[in-house]
This record gives structure tokens, C-alpha cells and sequence, in this order.
């Protein structure tokens, strides 16, 4: 029995050790989780975002595009019809053959009109076979007139016969001039004939294309009510053209030269480029939707593109490079008021220097103006923020449901907010003409339009409040909006780049 004690000692421990592994795997599960999550929080805390999200502000370009659909088309297409009737005789010509100006394409049969211009030639041999007998009655009617009135002058003759012969002389000269008159009727006639002889040869009227024929040996064409078409020729394929149809809410955007951008589906892999030629008055109705046509010139050169491709367009109405951009996100959100009073106790003001009489101050500044003119405008601006903080210091805090940003109460003037912004702009516009009267007054004339064109820009520039994330609590300013490509938006202002916005707030852990 002893030798088996060993063996018995020996074996235990290794039947006791799964019953301490598991509690012991448990508790460096629950060290790590409580580990991750005081680390999550600290990360969190050590970024100041708390219950946001964030966003930085960047800088970067603004691209700026409208999106329209279009047509290719030939800069010039000529339509060559017929002039006459009659059967076509050759066809000379097919499609996409290149051909030049003079060249003959078609026939039409000449025979009716080679019958025309004989039966006009005898006519007019008639006509003159008439005038020759007319010339002889008037030389017999001039004899005998003279005879007689040779004859009248010595009492030989009756009054009455030298009457009736100057009639006869008159009536023979009506009957030559009639017949030189038949003479030119009938050689027009024939000459009118001689053209439509001419016109059974068509020939193109441009160097260029057949894009379509419209016609077979055989074929009659009347050209009884109008000219039939026969073919379509582009002039130059080099040069191509697209017609866009901008709505009427993008088109006070566009203007001629800018760029534009497109593909086709024949060349999905390939990216186009044009520029706006033309911009046209006429507007298109369709199912009360109105569009203006907007024709943009193509370089064609090395004949990629194809007449009738449908074209999906961009046109580049603006581009800023370098600027301070934020996401569209941080200027939707708005903070509840609980929130901005639990951060920032009695409310936020405009921070900082984005405010239209900073965004003045500016202005000003890059008049380089004279001792006198900076006192005046000193003057002026001075008493605009001490009326702007007696408004500002009466104004409820947003916890009461008021102030500028953040509350139910807070009004945006933006450029495009119906009659009621334009109103309040055109009132803020007349506020700042007077209280810069008397420093517009000092301005020399170049001076006093630069000085007008920032002061209509400035108060007619589009404003939004954003929320900073300072400190970990939100911070609102003012901030003036540019150029938006959909995604991100300009913004001039009292921030700078990579302050971080409030895009949102984070759920609830």
C-alpha cells in the first residue's frame, strides 16, 4: 500500500487545477474590459469632446458645379434641300462621306426644265419676229404721217387725215415697244427656266459630313410647299457643341467662359472638358418646369465625339482654392438651450471679430486710408458696437427662448430667405449707409466705390452660427458662409484651422 501513496499525492494536484482556472480566466476578462473602458473614457476626456461629435476645420478647395443634361451637336449643320420637283436621278454621296463645298451629291431629273428653256427660246425668236413687223408698220406710220402733214401745212389734205395718221403713228410705236416688251418677258422666262435647269445639279453648299441622306435614286421630291430635305451635312466635327437645359434656379449662377465637365456613355471611362458659349434668353417650359438653354463649346479635334451622344454635364460656377471649409453638418446643428446654459451660463455672443462691422473694419483697412479718414470711420464703427451691445445686453439668454444663436428666438439672414430677409438686408444696408455717411463723405471717388461695393457684399453675405468645441463645452460664433459644394462649406470668421465643431451629439452609453 505504501508505494501507491506517492502516486495518490502526486495526482491531486493535477485534478484540482481546472476548478481555479476558470474563476481566475473571469477575472482578467472583467480587469481588461474595466481596463478598455476607463481607458475610452480618458481618451475621450483627454480630446475635450464629451458628448459631441466633432469635426475639424480644414482648408482646402471649394468646387462649386451644376449638374445638367445635353446633346451633342455639330457647331454649324447645314440642311440641303431642293428647290424644284422631280425625280432623282444619282445619289452620289452616302453617309459619313466627307465632302466639299461645290461638290455635286445629287440629280434630279433636267428633261421638264431642258423642255422649258427650248420652248422659251422659240418663244422669244417669236417675239422678235413680232418686233421686226411692229419696227416696219412704225417707219410706214412715220412716211405717212410726214406726207400728210406736209400736205396739211398747204390746204391740200383734210385736217382730219393728218389726225388719223399721227394715231396710226402712235398706235405702230405702242405695237414696237409691246414687242420689245414680249422680247424681255419671254428671254426672263426662259432665264427662269435656265436656273431651274441649274438647280437639278445639287451640290453641298459647305466643306463637311453627311450625317443623314435622305433620298434613293427614284425617288420624287415635290417642292410644291416647301424646300424637301434631302441631306444633313456638319460643317466642321472639330468643333463640336452642347445644349444644356439649366433649371431657373441654377441658371442666375451661370455665365459665359465657365468650364464644364461631362461624359457620355459611349466613353464611360473618359472625362470632357468644355466652356459655356452661350447663354440664351429663351426659356422652355415643360410641365411648369422652366429651363434655359445654355450652349457650351467642345474641341472635337481628334473626332472622339459623335453628334446626338447624351451628355451628363457639370458646370463649374465656382471654385475657391485655399479656403477655411467646414462640413455642412456643423452648420445644421444647434445645441438645445439646456445645453448652451449649462456650458456657458448667461448665453454666447458673436466671438470674436465675425461680425459685419469686423468684417467693415476689414474693408476699411484695405482702402489704406488717410489719418482723418480712419478717425471717421473710428467714429463710426464705435458707436455701431456700443448700439449692437446695448442689443445684445437686452436680449433674453437662450435658456428664456431668445438670443442669437442657439434658440428657438435666433434669426439667420441669409441670401436666399424669401421677402423677409431681402427686406431686413435692404434695412440693415440703409443702417450702415448712414452710419458711415460722414466716413464715406472723406473718400476720394475710387475709394467711395470700392468702400460700396464691400459694404453691399458684407451685409448681404450669408451668416450661420457655429458651435466651437472649447474646453469641452461648446462655444457658439458667428461665422460668415461662402461657396458650398454640397458636402462642405466656406466659412470667414473667428476660427481657424483645425478648431474643432460640433457636427452632433453622441448617443447615450
Amino acid at each position: 500500500m505504501s508505494p501507491a501513496s506517492p502516486s495518490s499525492r502526486a495526482t491531486r494536484p493535477r485534478g484540482r487545477s481546472p476548478r481555479f482556472l476558470k474563476p481566475a480566466l473571469a477575472v482578467i476578462a472583467l480587469a481588461l474590459v474595466a481596463g478598455g473602458a476607463w481607458w475610452w473614457q480618458g481618451s475621450r476626456a483627454s480630446t475635450g469632446e464629451g458628448p459631441w461629435r466633432t469635426a475639424p476645420v480644414e482648408r482646402g478647395d471649394i468646387r462649386v458645379a451644376i449638374s445638367a443634361t445635353g446633346t451633342l451637336s455639330a457647331t454649324s449643320t447645314v440642311i440641303v434641300g431642293s428647290q424644284i420637283s422631280g425625280q432623282v436621278t444619282d445619289v452620289l454621296v452616302d453617309f459619313n462621306d466627307t465632302v466639299e463645298a461645290g461638290q455635286v451629291i445629287a440629280r434630279i431629273d433636267p428633261s421638264t426644265y431642258q423642255a422649258q428653256i427650248d420652248q422659251g427660246n422659240a418663244q422669244v425668236l417669236s417675239a422678235r419676229a413680232s418686233l421686226a413687223q411692229a419696227e416696219a408698220a412704225l417707219r410706214n406710220a412715220e412716211l405717212d404721217h410726214r406726207r400728210k402733214s406736209d400736205l396739211g401745212n398747204t390746204q391740200l389734205v383734210a385736217r382730219a387725215d393728218v389726225d388719223l395718221s399721227r394715231a396710226a403713228l402712235d398706235q405702230a410705236r405702242a405695237q414696237r415697244d409691246a414687242a420689245r416688251a414680249q422680247i424681255a418677258q419671254q428671254t426672263a422666262s426662259t432665264r427662269t427656266s435656265q436656273v431651274n435647269l441649274e438647280r437639278t445639279v445639287i451640290r453641298s453648299p459647305v466643306d463637311g459630313v453627311v450625317l443623314v441622306r435622305n433620298i434613293e435614286p427614284g425617288q420624287t421630291v415635290a417642292a410644291s410647299l416647301q424646300a424637301p430635305e434631302l441631306f444633313t451635312i456638319a460643317e466642321d466635327l472639330s468643333k463640336m457643341q452642347i445644349q444644356l437645359e439649366v433649371d431657373e434656379a441654377d441658371i442666375g449662377q451661370v455665365e459665359v467662359g465657365q468650364g464644364v465637365s461631362f461624359s457620355v456613355d459611349a466613353f464611360p471611362d473618359r472625362q470632357f472638358r468644355g466652356e459655356v458659349a452661350q447663354v440664351r434668353l429663351s426659356a422652355t417650359n415643360t410641365n411648369n418646369v422652366i429651363t434655359y438653354p445654355v450652349v457650351v463649346s467642345v474641341d472635337n479635334s481628334d473626332r472622339t465625339l459623335l453628334p446626338g451622344l447624351t451628355v451628363n454635364a457639370e458646370i463649374e460656377v465656382s471654385r475657391r482654392d485655399g479656403v477655411l471649409k467646414v462640413s455642412n453638418a456643423a452648420l445644421r446643428y444647434k445645441p438645445s438651450d439646456a445645453q448652451l446654459a449649462a456650458s456657458q451660463g448667461p448665453g454666447p455672443r458673436a466671438g470674436g471679430g465675425s461680425g459685419v462691422a469686423d468684417d467693415l473694419a476689414k474693408a476699411a483697412q484695405a482702402l489704406e486710408p488717410t489719418a482723418q479718414q480712419q478717425s471717421a470711420f473710428d467714429e463710426a464703427l464705435a458707436a455701431i458696437r456700443e448700439r449692437m451691445a446695448a442689443r445684445q445686453a437686452a436680449a433674453p439668454a437662450p435658456g428664456a427662448g431668445g438670443g442669437m444663436f442657439g434658440g428657438p428666438g435666433m434669426r439667420v439672414v441669409t441670401s436666399g430667405g424669401g421677402d423677409m430677409a431681402a427686406q431686413i438686408r435692404q434695412r440693415m444696408l440703409q443702417r450702415y449707409q448712414q452710419d458711415f455717411a460722414a466716413f464715406r463723405a472723406t473718400l476720394d471717388d475710387n475709394q467711395r466705390v470700392q468702400w460700396d461695393r464691400a459694404l453691399n457684399a458684407t451685409v448681404g453675405a450669408r451668416r450661420a452660427p457655429l458651435y466651437r468645441l472649447v474646453d469641452g463645452q461648446p462655444q457658439a460664433v458667428m461665422v460668415r458662409v461662402g461657396a458650398s459644394d454640397g458636402s462642405a462649406t466656406e466659412i470667414a470668421g473667428a476660427v481657424q484651422e483645425g478648431d474643432l465643431v460640433i457636427t452632433g451629439e453622441r448617443a447615450a452609453p
